[in-house]
């Protein structure tokens, strides 16, 4: 009977978009990053300036659970949503850290592919974050997001081995061993984006 009386907080709902908005634009950022190395500088500050506004965001989202009498959904889901999506944030902001302290100064192309498959997960992580109340919707971008994550995999995988191949030069194998990983860390983290829109979905459908 409360909870009819009580109108639910449905904001949660359009920060959720905003955040995966911030990812979406981040992964895009770090995409052109590896495309464009001149642009380093101006790059990593957009991706920083990002992360910021997404730190903001999940600090407004914490607030208001607290301020919130009635939820739509189960705080702790809002919490493992809000932190999912942001802590995807944080690895694509420490992966453009990477490449200032690295030195990285070229392109190599499965840092391209990486990154590229980044921004196709993000894609699909916004469709489904705005789906979040149609399950069907939602497994349809969990499924394609899986796809990505292994397709991530293979070109980690090929990448790190191309590395040890031949006759490899320690330093350039140290620098883009920690970028491949920190990108093919940041493809399984959108996994786990995925898993818990998924799962909240179900729980409230």
């Amino acid at each position: 009977m409360l909870s009819r009386l009580i109108p639910r907080d449905e904001q949660f709902f359009e920060l959720f978009n905003q955040l995966a908005g911030h990812l979406l634009t981040t992964s895009k950022l770090l995409a052109q990053l590896f495309a464009e190395p001149h642009r380093t500088a101006e790059l990593v500050k957009a991706v920083k300036d990002e992360e910021h506004k997404a730190d903001e965001l999940v600090q407004i989202i914490n607030t208001r659970i607290d301020k919130s009498f009635i939820t739509p959904i189960d705080r702790e889901d809002i919490h493992l949503l809000a932190s999912r999506l942001d802590d995807v944030v944080d690895r694509l902001d420490g992966t453009a850290r990477r490449v200032v302290m690295l030195h990285i100064n070229e392109v190599r192309e499965p840092a391209k592919q990486m990154a590229h498959v980044l921004v196709k997960a993000a894609e699909r992580i916004a469709v489904a974050v705005a789906a979040i109340k149609r399950p069907s919707e939602v497994a349809v971008e969990a499924t394609a997001i899986k796809e990505l994550e292994e397709e991530g995999d293979a070109l980690y995988h090929a990448a790190v081995g191309a590395l040890f191949a031949g006759a490899p030069d320690a330093i350039e194998v140290i620098r883009w061993k920690e970028v491949y990983e920190t990108l093919e860390i940041a493809i399984d983290q959108c996994m786990g984006v995925a898993n818990a829109v998924h799962s909240i979905s179900i729980k409230n459908s």
